[in-house]
């Protein structure tokens, strides 16, 4: 496992994703751990290098005993920059995460690009930490899970028993309380408000509608404070990465990796890309080849649309795009595009049994005689790729 430290205090962290591409760190709100991003990181990582960590007192970071302040939670981020060898990168928290973010972002050494504050606050009643602290003090975890997931998430998601939720519960439940304790006297007794205008670095803040921990009125007031920072709305509650992962990512990204306002040139330079991606470098230069003067502007602008604006969202997974692509070529017949489809769909490592799957689904609601062909389609493709490996 790798380890950053902070004086004799060991902070768990992670990188997934490219090295080639700009770092993006990402702090956990209280109760949660790094897996509290797992929803969201596959989209993340189109994009950045990601790293998480374990804010001290949670997952597998060291729980020492004691009241921890922002000042040590601040400088536990630091220690994983420094393990990480970061020289600049992003920073998105949420809760107690972007509580650290503010107190790291106010410190001489930081090393912040951007900064992202997700359903956040710089001040809370005292007696509201005392209380929480002497609860799990008490009874455990345990005592505070119901109240902890109904401000988590909306009473609609909490209904759907989704077991992200569970997920959620089931990582609060195996803190150690001494360590959730350490926190909330962070929490408590943090002093970060008057420094924010200190702070000169690019910042959103994102806001919930129904958050009753850090109600939107909080994140305005953070907001109001940092000079040039922003605030997004979204409708959600305190945990919008997990309950809405669409929208909380379309506002992280909108913001740390706009391609809104793109011209053509870019959105044609990008869409080419991805088009030798998804469909294979051979193919797409051969048809690039064979442009004539009659069919160069078509080709021009089928890139710039459906590879540069399309296939670039990174809302939806490429393998989910790639099936719902096939499902609908099939069911328009449109077998040509189809093949070349499957065919690259197979060359890129997409197993063979979701392409069945989606041809049973094609048999239901577009006709059986549609998923015959598609299935005779698909058969010689399997059959050339197995016959081009050996």
């Amino acid at each position: 496992m790798p380890f950053a430290i902070n004086g004799v205090t060991r902070i768990y962290w992670r990188s997934d994703g490219s090295p080639s591409l700009p770092a993006l760190v990402l702090g956990n709100s209280l109760g949660t751990d790094f897996s509290l991003w797992d929803p969201v990181l596959p989209r993340l990582m189109r994009h950045f290098r990601v790293i998480r960590f374990d804010m001290r007192g949670h997952g597998a970071s060291d729980a020492p005993e004691g009241a921890y302040t922002m000042d040590q939670l601040a400088g536990d981020l630091a220690a994983v920059v420094q393990a990480a060898k970061l020289d600049k990168f992003h920073y998105c928290g949420v809760s107690l995460g972007g509580m650290v973010g503010m107190a790291y972002a106010q410190r001489p050494d930081q090393r912040l690009d951007k900064l992202v504050l997700s359903n956040t606050a710089v001040r809370f009643p005292a007696d509201v930490w005392n209380a929480r602290i002497d609860n799990v003090q008490r009874g455990g975890m345990a005592a505070i899970e119901q109240a902890v997931l109904g401000r988590f998430f909306t009473p609609g998601f909490l209904a759907l028993e989704d077991p992200r939720a569970e997920r959620v519960k089931e990582t609060l439940l195996s803190l150690e309380p001494h360590g959730y304790a350490g926190c909330c006297a962070a929490i408590r007794d943090m002093r970060i408000a008057d420094g924010l205008a200190a702070i000169r670095v690019p910042t959103r803040v994102l806001t919930g509608a129904q958050d009753q921990s850090t109600p939107p009125e909080r994140g305005a007031e953070i907001a109001a404070a940092i000079p040039g920072a922003t605030v997004t709305a979204l409708p959600g509650a305190h945990i919008p990465m997990i309950e809405l992962p669409v929208q909380w990512g379309d506002a992280v990204l909108d913001f740390l990796a706009p391609v809104g306002d793109l011209a053509e040139s870019e959105r044609y330079t990008l869409g080419l890309e991805r088009r030798r991606d998804i469909l294979g470098r051979a193919y797409v230069d051969g048809r690039l080849a064979a442009r004539t003067d009659f069919n160069t502007a078509f080709q021009e602008m089928i890139t710039q649309l459906a590879w540069g604006r399309i296939w670039t969202s990174s809302r939806i997974d490429d393998v989910t795009r790639r099936i719902v692509v096939m499902g609908m070529m099939a069911a328009l017949g449109r077998w040509e595009e189809f093949e070349l489809h499957v065919g690259a769909a197979l060359r890129a490592g997409v197993e063979a049994r979701l392409i069945e799957e989606a041809l049973f689904m094609v048999s239901v609601y577009a006709g059986v005689p549609a998923a015959n062909t598609g299935f005779a389609i698909a058969g010689k493709m399997l059959k050339k790729l197995d016959e081009e490996r050996g």
